[in-house]
């Protein structure tokens, strides 16, 4: 990431796959998995192109019959390609009629899920999806480490937990993502990098009761995202 002295671009979803948040969902932790992907593809090194609906958490609304179809790839390929009309469903603004987007019948249909995941709904949860990504951003444009900082590896053998520094100008910030259905203990030597005896400050977690630290390392709930400013 460093070494190829570019500059990456990432995209976790678009208006020609399944959005994000239907194809990594388990049933159980979809809210904490889209801010898991959001902690990821917003603190690496590069530009992030977010989709619409993402920040929100909106889900796709397939067709279940050919007759519903309005993209002509689906209607040639029907059963076995059921076109992309699924990820582009109007924005979900409130939980009202036609997820606030229009007074008249839209082009495509708004999925149920628009009830609760709409932008004036989440706007209200300081738990929300949304609620999570607007302090992600805010985070990533006033932190020097994540505007300008390189990218640093940790515990690349850990086939559960992603962990990386940004580093800039003797600042550092350490994202810690675990991408497994269970609890995580992961632990770090910051040496290294420059920090003998670190001090953590919390910037932002998912996690839904305080995250520990002890001699077996970082307790991580499943898909949880942790970030937090390293200072000696």
């Amino acid at each position: 990431m460093n070494a190829a002295g570019q500059w990456p671009v990432y995209v976790i979803t678009n208006h020609d796959i399944v959005r994000s948040y239907t194809r990594y969902a388990d049933g159980t932790h979809n809210d904490d998995i889209a801010k898991l992907m959001a902690a990821m593809y917003l603190t690496l090194r590069g530009s992030a192109i977010m989709y619409y609906g993402e920040e929100i958490g909106m889900e796709n609304n397939t067709p279940k019959n050919k007759e519903d179809v309005q993209d002509p790839i689906g209607k040639i390929g029907w059963p076995l390609e059921k076109g992309r009309d699924g990820e582009r469903t109007p924005m979900q603004w409130t939980d009202g009629l036609n997820a606030g987007f229009s007074k008249a019948k839209p082009w495509l249909p708004v999925p149920d899920s628009a009830k609760t995941h709409n932008v004036e709904t989440e706007s209200k949860d300081p738990d929300s999806v949304l609620s999570f990504y607007r302090q992600l951003l805010t985070m990533r444009h006033k932190e020097p480490a994540l505007l300008e900082g390189d990218y640093l590896a940790l515990n690349e053998d850990d086939p559960n937990v992603f962990a990386y520094l940004r580093r800039y100008k003797g600042e550092a910030i350490l994202v810690v993502l675990n991408m497994s259905n269970t609890a995580q203990n992961a632990r770090f030597d910051f040496a290294p990098a420059g920090f003998s005896a670190p001090k953590l400050s919390v910037l932002l977690t998912n996690a839904h009761a305080p995250v520990t630290a002890s001699a077996d390392g970082l307790a991580l709930q499943p898909y949880s995202a942790f970030i937090a400013k390293i200072t000696q």
